[in-house]
């Protein structure tokens, strides 16, 4: 049975691990992340974010997924209070288990127990299952992002 609780910051490693996991999948998608070379970063944000209680990870035997999520900082005023939600991931083999539902839950009512008006989520856009997951939980597309490879001396242009 998956329980889903707050991390703490010695899960730190643990979840750094499923980080590269869900940062090397994500380079079939378009990722421009390195997984390997971003783990002792991303190691040092989790640990942050769970001693901030904005780390969740969902266990059985071991951990079989994880999700970071904050309240949007910055210095432009909104007129609502933003809950962002990011790196949703679950390992493959428990994928269809409820396990992203159980954690994006979570994560929405430990937003919510902080005042957010509202929740945001990304995805790749190539990424089907992923949209697919977010719209099945009542997301939908609020900003789109669209990218370009830029031609220059040292790379023509779509020469990768």
């Amino acid at each position: 049975m998956v329980t889903v609780e707050s991390a703490t910051p010695a899960d730190a490693d643990a979840v750094a691990d499923l980080w590269v996991e869900l940062a090397r999948d994500q380079r079939r998608h378009g990722s421009h992340l390195r997984a390997d070379a971003n783990r002792d970063t991303v190691r040092r944000s989790l640990a942050e974010h769970a001693a901030d209680g904005g780390l969740l990870v969902a266990r059985d035997d071991g951990l079989v997924g994880f999700v970071c999520f904050r309240i949007e900082r910055g210095p432009l005023v909104q007129d609502c209070t933003r809950g962002v939600v990011r790196d949703l991931y679950v390992r493959a083999g428990r994928r269809g288990e409820r396990v992203g539902t159980q954690l994006l839950d979570a994560a929405e009512a430990a937003l919510d127990d902080r005042g957010v008006d509202t929740v945001a989520v990304e995805a790749l856009a190539p990424n089907e299952d992923a949209v697919r997951f977010y719209e099945r939980q009542g997301y939908r597309p609020h900003r789109i992002e669209f990218e370009r490879e830029v031609e220059n001396d040292k790379r023509p242009h779509g020469d990768r």
